[in-house]
């Protein structure tokens, strides 16, 4: 064979093999190959569903805020769109505009949704704090209220905190305008009246303060196994759990343990960790209160995974990034007390809600 008709056939091999190796091993780039993996983010990691408080301003405009929301969170709570001042600025005047765009966004990406709240102490119109009336006419607002509320969003939203806050530090019952004109069993009429409204969506009495000692928790507990024996439609127990670094293991899973023990579904429903107690200006966030939180993290996740399936309701942290929180803001700190940070990055405590789990 001469040596040009040698270069010809190795050429011809050469081709053949690369076409070969091309077709069986080299796959072209696609859509799906260049994007994060399906399984990947909190919603679908965690064997219960993850959620966030968020914030509706936040959602339109900031578009890294609304990349976490979407990738990391199977379920939302509105933070302040649904609260009464809100939905009911006025007696006659409903603005539902805020809270039906989150309602769109959930739907829109598979999202849960976790109404907060129809009765509170706080976040009332001004119109209602200076309303006149008797007692019949105190009922009929009450009722109005929740009852137009959890209409409009019937079937839209899979649950509400019925009732926010109505046990004091103390244990007593909180002073509020509901219990001064209503009488303490305006609790059990405001469940009534919002399943009477909407008698698929589970109802929660929502409360802080379970993981700080016994006295307000048995408090709590009473309440709602009052309700529950009584055949008031109440279908589980919030957690807010706005809880600190410094809090002894033993309370976090007792309170846990305790909102468990009464058959009701659970709903750690406001999380964040707090590392700043003291209040100190300067303070850091170093490695060390990294580790500390990511500790509390994976505590708290470990031992509501080990619930009972049916009665984990979710955990739900109060906002997405640091910059969000309302901690700082309130007490005028420096406080880092969610998973992701201001850039909404994760941080060692993410990586800790996924390690719970496993």
């Amino acid at each position: 064979m001469s040596c040009r008709n040698i270069t010809v056939h190795l050429a011809i091999t050469l081709l053949l093999v690369l076409f070969s190796c091309g077709k069986n091993s080299v796959k072209p780039a696609s859509a799906s190959a260049q994007q994060p993996p399906a399984n990947s983010g909190l919603r679908n990691v965690l064997p219960f569903p993850f959620g966030a408080a968020v914030n509706t301003d936040l959602l339109e405009k900031n578009k890294a805020y609304r990349d976490v929301v979407v990738k990391e969170y199977s379920s939302l709570t509105a933070e302040n769109v649904m609260k009464p001042k809100a939905l009911h600025p006025g007696e006659n005047t409903w603005n539902w505009a805020a809270a039906d765009s989150l309602v769109s966004f959930a739907v829109k990406h598979g999202q849960r949704i976790h109404a907060h709240t129809l009765i509170w102490h706080k976040s009332l119109p001004p119109w209602l704090e200076t309303f006149q009336g008797d007692t019949q006419a105190w009922e009929r607002l009450f009722k109005d209220h929740i009852q137009t509320t959890v209409s409009h969003f019937r079937g839209k939203v899979a649950s509400w905190d019925v009732v926010n806050e109505a046990i004091a530090d103390d244990g007593s019952m909180r002073k509020s305008i509901w219990l001064e004109k209503l009488g303490p069993d305006y609790i059990a009429r405001a469940f009534t009246y919002a399943h009477e409204a909407d008698p698929s969506a589970l109802l929660f009495y929502n409360d802080y303060g379970h993981e700080y000692g016994t006295s307000k928790r048995e408090v709590i507990l009473k309440l709602v196994m009052d309700l529950k024996n009584r055949n008031i439609p109440i279908h589980g127990i919030g957690m807010q759990m706005h809880t600190r670094g410094t809090i002894p293991d033993k309370n976090l899973i007792d309170a846990i343990q305790t909102a468990a023990s009464t058959g009701l579904k659970v709903h750690i429903s406001e999380l964040d960790i707090a590392m700043n107690p003291e209040n100190v200006k300067d303070l850091e966030f170093t490695g060390a209160l990294a580790d500390l939180q990511a500790q509390k993290y994976r505590l708290i996740v470990k031992t509501f995974n080990s619930l009972p399936a049916a009665q984990r309701f979710g955990i739900t942290t109060w906002n997405v990034g640091d910059a969000d929180s309302w901690i700082p803001g309130k007490y005028g700190k420096p406080d880092w007390p969610l998973p992701f940070d201001k850039n909404y990055q994760p941080k060692p405590a993410y990586r800790a809600i996924v390690e719970a789990v496993k």
